[in-house]
């Protein structure tokens, strides 16, 4: 699911700490948690445009196919023949999706598979999905842990937003190198006591990088990357048009092998709409016959 986008209803909490700031990098300004998160929300569009913004809806890209793992190749006794090697993955392909939000964190994705729709659907309290591309032509509820996920996404803005409204504490934890620049990494603690870290780029205070949730891979959890990039202007906010996932090796297999990497998962934004009128039946249970004509 278009997650990403991002990501996150958490509340946090707020401190501030400017001794890790000056000594790492003391070219950049010394500013505190409150500080950054002030000049993010300004170089974003500012508090009231935000505030004002009561749906959204997105088209674009996503990458499919290329979660698979990397090759490994497993020793095994010499007269066992050929080391067996798992099948390279296939190429990429790139699907259509629309996304719609609606404020208190409804959403609404589809994405276009091989002729047919696949949906999903948060009303703020509860889930359901169509899987067309499994053979799975009935509308199933969430999960347990897809209604966990789902609860744990912010509403259309992002946790910087009103945090302390959202019951968020903000604390900065110093000044990091995100690929070639200097950030600012922000530790924020939801209402729920989860951590989240997010990295504020130290010259344009948009958001370069944020912890995803953990991805569970081979039986174990892997920490999650997102990349923001491409920032462009809609309707007076930055939001950025390129998402990058990352999902980190832990260094060896169960087997005692080197991990292999995974490919990053890329969302490629084409057209973002502020305030758009939505039917309020998008965010209700999908329609069978329905679903794909939404759009």
């Amino acid at each position: 699911m278009v997650r990403m986008l991002l990501v996150s209803v958490l509340t946090l909490v707020f401190a501030a700490s400017n001794a890790g700031a000056a000594d790492t990098a003391p070219t950049i300004a010394t500013l505190s948690a409150a500080q950054v998160v002030e000049k993010n929300i300004a170089a974003r569009g500012g508090l009231q445009a935000w505030r004002s913004v009561q749906t959204m809806s997105e088209e674009g890209k996503m990458g499919a196919g290329g979660n698979q793992r990397a090759t490994l190749k497993v020793p095994v006794a010499k007269n066992a023949g050929k080391s067996p090697v798992a099948a390279r993955r296939k190429d990429e392909a790139e699907l259509p999706f629309v996304m719609d939000l609606e404020r208190p964190r409804k959403s609404r994705v589809e994405v276009k598979f091989k002729g047919q729709t696949a949906v999903q659907v948060f009303d703020g309290a509860n889930g359901w999905k169509l899987r067309p591309y499994l053979n799975r032509l009935e509308v199933e509820p969430y999960s347990q842990d897809e209604l966990r996920l789902a609860n744990m996404q912010t509403d259309l803005d992002c946790p910087l937003v009103d945090y302390a409204s959202k019951g968020i504490q903000v604390a900065l934890e110093g000044i990091e190198k995100v690929e070639d620049r200097d950030c600012y990494k922000l530790k924020l603690t939801m209402k729920d006591g989860r951590q989240v870290h997010v990295w504020i780029d130290a010259q344009r205070f948009l958001e370069a990088k944020i912890e995803g949730h953990p991805r569970r891979l081979d039986g174990k959890e892997h920490p999650v990357e997102v990349y923001y990039r491409d920032y462009r202007q809609v309707s007076g906010l930055q939001i950025p048009f390129v998402l990058e996932t990352r999902v980190l090796p832990l260094g060896s297999t169960a087997l005692g092998f080197k991990d292999p990497p995974v490919p990053v998962e890329k969302i490629t934004i084409d057209k973002v709409v502020v305030n758009p009128k939505l039917d309020t039946s998008l965010f209700s249970k999908p329609d069978v016959a329905m679903a794909s004509k939404s759009h």
